[in-house]
């Protein structure tokens, strides 16, 4: 049975407040200010001293978080002074020289050392430039740090201070000479002159010795370095000071960005916030340099002869019809130097990012030698390897490490760079979501989910591999941040109905935690009985095993209706066994089960914590695999949970919204009703980096564009739809909706609702916006649900 509703656009206030309620859950009660349920740690690092532990915290629900400080030897939670916290949170993004006796930092826009065992501190600069990111170079002896787009270096002996770089931002002059030349008439009558006059040839000689007495005698110029009008970033330096590395960025020509509206402004006037372009718009380009300081000679980095840099996917061969490939775009990450300086490892991806290179750099000679080779005709990703968060280092000059998903999950690899020998680590059906080497390099710190997908667990392990010990122990997920000499361990964990409180324990096998925090929540919510949902599985229609959290009401209460939650951003866990960032939903769900639904919440196919396969599996169709994980698990409640199969709807946001859409629109008489939060509507005018990884581009794969956008089916509307969006949505812009909406209109389609939340982003802040938001949705549920 249809139920019909009559298009409209309800524009909504955003200023009410809600006073606390007792007694059973509301929408109102779990949509007010996030503070009503209490306050987590987060942010935690360590001090210099090793035993003291820093974290932001706010259990007297102020404003904003306060720093917070506990030790091991009194863990009883402290609030810092608020003139220190600045400080603390500087030297806590420092850098240690090697054997961690010294700490380099910027503060407040200055260079300072701090000498950790006696409390020294030295003020290296003071100036009203900028200088940042401090590092040990020269064997240690000197401290290099930037200065706009310059480095500097501080020599800890004499004290002096000396440029390394001269960056210029324009162009390479013409030569001096060259310009006093002339052109060939003008060299023909200089040449005349110094022939037939003695006076002439006379004033030239002394001219000349005289240039070259001064050019003999004044200080070496620092060598000039062009960046063209190019942007300059990642700029390094070598242990040994010889070399200095960077990339020059190449902005993109004709891109055209996209405009966001803001109607609710303090001026009253409409005014515009610049976004983001579309998919498939042109991109940038990158360049890597060597500056030789010796030599005094600058090189570009060589990658034009990587292995496979000039393969190209089917599906572009086909679109091109080029018969010789072109050379693809790539960017250099790193180098990461050795302690010594004997080796630089770089990491080198293609611009498709369906290749990954770990590369030994000869910084003399710009040359690169292939180490490994990651090749993936989706994407290259997973934990460990994703863009800009890949973990590599260094055990030994020698021996260097890095995570590769080659066997078809994240695990932990070693390579001999002299000889090229890869040996694997970690292996079997689950991922390395985290790795850190021991400050003794005698052990790998791993954090896995091999005991569950949804647990997270630390262990340590090895150099050479073999057997990893665990140290945490409570079921749930532990986020460790290891003390600077690894003799301890600070870490936030939290269950599936536990938010996160934080712990000290000792680093070893077998020993107990101590929880430092306990008064984060507050009665009013530690007095509701919230669920432990099961984590399950069900099996997909191709024989793949789902993971689900379950919420299954009292028997006596069970109303026979179901709801399943979609969650957001595709590549995201929420199956899993620790507090959810969804914690509203994971609310609205303990909410609808008291009303007698039940809930499921999947990790469908493309969602994090499974492994390769699992993560591309919705390559070139997402609304394919996805969503008939979505549908297979309608069909699980159906089938062995006794609900209603008529009476089953389906919500989620962002990429959540998006699946709600295909499932409205592609798979008639499986869902009754449906909840599209913030939905991509359309994935051509979304942004490059996520969706060209996963479609590659409209107009080298416009298959793929087609067959995974829902405007494209707005036809098969069945059920009753509502749409939520914010008007100011930077991310998903308020046009995908609107779009569709006028798609809607012009199929004649009436089943359908949008509300429009005019002070809202992607992610909803004002109270008031998210009360109103849930109120439609349980409505949604309530009227169509419910009914037989």
């Amino acid at each position: 049975m249809r139920y019909w509703v009559i298009p409209a656009i309800i524009f909504l206030s955003a200023n009410s407040t809600f006073a606390q309620q007792a007694g059973p859950l509301t929408v109102e009660k779990i949509m007010r200010d996030p503070k009503w349920i209490g306050t987590s740690p987060d942010h935690v690092f360590w001090g210099t001293d090793n035993q003291t532990v820093y974290f932001d915290w706010n259990p007297d629900k102020q404003l904003s978080d306060s720093l917070y400080y506990a030790s091991t030897k009194n863990n009883t939670p402290r609030k810092t002074d608020a003139a220190e916290r600045a400080l603390i949170k500087a030297r806590a993004s420092g850098a240690y020289n090697t054997d961690k006796t010294l700490l380099a930092y910027s503060y407040q826009g200055d260079i300072y050392l701090l000498e950790i065992k006696t409390g020294k501190l030295t003020r290296i600069t003071s100036t009203v430039a900028t200088e940042t990111s401090p590092v040990f170079s020269f064997g240690g002896k000197q401290i290099v740090f930037q200065q706009n787009n310059d480095l500097f270096a501080w020599d800890r002996t004499s004290g002096l201070i000396s440029q390394l770089t001269s960056f210029d931002n324009g162009s390479k002059p013409v030569d001096s000479d060259e310009r006093k030349a002339g052109n060939m008439e003008e060299q023909t009558l200089k040449a005349q002159q110094l022939e037939l006059m003695q006076v002439v040839r006379d004033r030239k000689a002394k001219k000349d010795a005289t240039t070259a007495f001064n050019k003999a005698h004044e200080p070496a110029a620092l060598r000039r370095l062009y960046l063209q009008n190019k942007s300059l970033y990642n700029i390094g330096i070598s242990p040994d000071g010889r070399f200095i590395t960077y990339t020059l960025y190449t902005a993109p020509s004709g891109v055209r960005n996209t405009i966001v509206p803001e109607f609710v402004t303090a001026s009253g006037y409409t005014t515009d916030i610049p976004a983001r372009d579309k998919v498939g718009s042109p991109q940038g380009s990158y360049e890597s340099y060597v500056y030789d300081r010796q030599r005094d000679t600058v090189l570009p980095v060589k990658t034009s002869d990587l292995p496979g840099i000039k393969d190209q996917p089917d599906y572009v061969k086909d679109y091109t019809k080029k018969d010789t490939p072109v050379v693809r775009d790539v960017q250099v990450n790193g180098p990461w130097w050795s302690d010594q300086g004997t080796h630089a490892l770089a990491e080198v991806r293609s611009q498709d990012n369906k290749d990954r290179w770990m590369v030994l750099l000869d910084a003399a000679t710009g040359t690169l030698k292939t180490l490994n080779r990651q090749r993936d005709e989706a994407w290259i990703g997973g934990p460990g390897i994703d863009w800009g968060n890949g973990n590599i280092g260094w055990i030994d000059e020698n021996t260097a490490w890095f995570q590769s998903e080659a066997t078809g999950y994240s695990h932990l690899y070693t390579v001999n760079v002299n000889n090229g020998g890869v040996k694997q680590l970690t292996s079997g059906q689950y991922e390395i979501q985290d790795v850190q080497l021991s400050p003794d390099k005698k052990y790998f710190y791993l954090t896995t989910n091999e005991v569950h997908p949804g647990e997270k667990q630390f262990y340590r392990m090895p150099v050479q591999g073999g057997r990893a010990e665990r140290i945490t122990t409570q079921p749930g997920a532990n986020e460790v941040q290891v003390s600077p000499d690894g003799k301890w361990l600070a870490f936030r964990y939290s269950y599936s109905n536990k938010p996160w409180e934080l712990y000290l324990q000792p680093n070893n096998p077998g020993s107990q935690p101590v929880q430092v925090t306990r008064l984060g929540q507050s009665d009013e919510f530690k007095s509701y009985p919230w669920r432990d949902p099961q984590v399950i599985t069900f099996m997909a229609r191709d024989q793949q095993p789902v993971y689900a959290r379950l919420y299954t009401p009292d028997p006596a209460k069970n109303n026979g209706a179901a709801v399943i939650f979609v969650h957001g951003a595709g590549y995201l866990q929420n199956a899993h066994k620790w507090w959810s960032s969804y914690f509203r939903e994971y609310m609205f769900h303990n909410l609808l089960t008291d009303k007698g639904y039940t809930v499921l919440d999947m990790d469908y196919r493309g969602s994090a914590g499974y492994g390769r396969n699992w993560r591309t599996g919705i390559y070139r169709h997402m609304g394919g695999k996805d969503l008939d994980d979505e549908v297979d698990g309608a069909k699980y409640l159906a089938e062995k949970l006794q609900v209603d199969a008529r009476r089953i709807g389906i919500y989620g946001g962002s990429y959540g919204g998006f699946m709600t859409l295909m499932a409205m629109f592609t798979q008639p008489g499986t869902f009754a009703a449906g909840a599209a939060l913030r939905s991509v509507t359309d994935w051509a005018h979304y942004n490059h980096g996520y969706t060209s990884n996963i479609l590659n581009e409209p107009f080298t794969d416009s298959i793929a564009y087609r067959r995974s956008s829902p405007i494209y089916f707005a036809e098969g509307l069945q059920g009753k739809l509502l749409m939520c969006h914010g008007m100011i949505d930077t991310n998903v812009h308020f046009q995908d909706i609107v779009r569709l909406s006028q798609r809607l209109i012009e199929l004649g389609k009436n089943n359908w609702e949008l509300a429009v939340y005019p002070v809202e982003d992607h992610g909803f802040i004002t109270p008031s916006s998210w009360t109103d938001e849930y109120k439609r949705i349980l409505l949604l549920f309530e009227s169509t649900l419910l009914k037989p």
